[in-house]
């Protein structure tokens, strides 16, 4: 999702561009199907998709504006929601499959025709060292090597471009396995997101059309494995208890998969001629859905830097072009980094002092205005200095 939109960004904007992607994405699927990855989508991100015209593609495949968010700590009584009228937004943002926001950024990137030059299916296996001020050769997969003077690394947590420039990762596995489903509760969604924090993980019940929920059940390895082998009713019947009943039963809608969770970032985003983006840079837990929105930003970032070193006749690939991207979102994705472990860690201790100021927290966020018009602000991604194409009006 973060190399196509990078990719259409670029193209747009008259730059010679080279697509590397390993599979196309799925275009065409039965009515009756529904993705397990889904993302949530801020306002920002919102905004670089409306200017690069793939939102009306993902509005026509599906989008599930939430309105609302409720939020709270299992056990105790802290407890927060979060209104879009309070804000005077028409919403707090859109849950979106995965899939509905790649066809419509490959439908975009189709569109721009000899602009944006797609190699697929490829895959890289060798990186040149930069020999000319950043220009680099890369070696692919049954394709022609290419000479670039920018390659971006948009291929992930298990970056292949990212090791072969013998660029430096750190981190830590989580204690936790994200099981994700899509299910059916007795009372429809709302169009809320509710999260519940227990001692294993949090459980994020994310709005779907139909009045479905995509979750993302945060818990330990040996329990994930628990819910995936449980029959339907069993596994329905243990998300109705985590949820406490909040939305009704709830019914499993087809099939569930897991994936380990882990905290991971590069030690630095460029060197001549090459440039981390998204996962590739920094992977976080998905406790806010907050991962892919930083990966759009960086992605806008990219541009705006590109497009000024341009303007100003410097090269693409030159490392101090690169490094103003790098100063851009490096510090900002730490902070959200820094944020995310730290409530994963507050809220996973059962210590009854910490559950006591957790649960006074919650409820002095939800109480005191000005502080949760803060917080929602953050959720909405409308906080800080956001590059061009995520500006309002920009």
């Amino acid at each position: 999702m973060v190399g196509a939109t990078l990719a259409v960004a670029l193209g747009e904007r008259g730059f010679r561009v080279a697509l590397v992607e390993a599979r196309a994405p799925e275009r065409n699927w039965p009515d009756d199907s529904h993705d397990l990855r889904v993302s949530a989508i801020t306002h920002a991100s919102q905004a670089v998709f409306e200017r690069l015209g793939a939102w009306p593609a993902m509005v026509a495949a599906g989008v599930t504006p939430y309105r609302a968010m409720q939020v709270w700590d299992a056990p105790g009584f802290g407890e927060i929601r979060f209104e879009a009228a309070e804000l005077g937004e028409p919403d707090l943002g859109h849950i979106i499959e995965n899939r509905v926001i790649q066809a419509a950024l490959w439908g975009r990137l189709e569109a721009l025709g000899e602009a944006v030059r797609v190699i697929c299916p490829a895959g890289v296996s060798g990186l040149e060292p930069a020999a000319d001020a950043g220009v680099r050769r890369l070696w692919l997969d049954g394709h022609e090597p290419l000479s670039a003077a920018l390659v971006v690394a948009a291929d992930g947590a298990r970056s292949r471009v990212r090791d072969l420039a013998g660029l430096a990762v750190e981190g830590r596995p989580y204690d936790q396995t994200a099981v994700v489903a899509t299910v059916r509760p007795a009372h429809g969604h709302g169009e809320t997101a509710w999260q519940r924090f227990m001692a294993d993980g949090p459980l994020a019940l994310l709005p779907l059309g139909e009045g479905l929920f995509s979750i993302v059940w945060s818990t330990s390895s040996a329990h994930a494995d628990e819910l995936l082998g449980a029959s339907d009713a069993a596994f329905g019947a243990a998300l109705t208890q985590a949820s406490e009943g909040r939305v009704g039963d709830i019914v499993p809608v087809g099939p569930r998969a897991a994936f380990p969770l882990r905290l991971q970032r590069a030690t630095a985003y460029v060197l001549p001629g090459i440039a981390l983006v998204g996962d590739a840079a920094h992977v976080i837990h998905p406790l806010a859905g907050q991962g892919v929105n930083l990966g759009i930003l960086d992605a806008a970032a990219l541009v705006d830097v590109l497009v000024e070193a341009r303007s100003a006749r410097r090269r693409p690939g030159a490392l101090a072009t690169l490094r103003r991207y790098e100063r851009a979102r490096k510090g900002e994705n730490l902070g959200v980094q820094y944020a995310m472990d730290g409530f994963k860690r507050v809220f996973g201790n059962a210590l009854p002092p910490v559950r006591l100021v957790r649960n006074l927290g919650l409820r002095a966020a939800n109480d005191i205005g000005p502080l949760k018009r803060l917080f929602a602000r953050i959720a909405l991604g409308s906080l800080g200095d956001l590059p061009t194409l995520a500006r309002p009006g920009g």
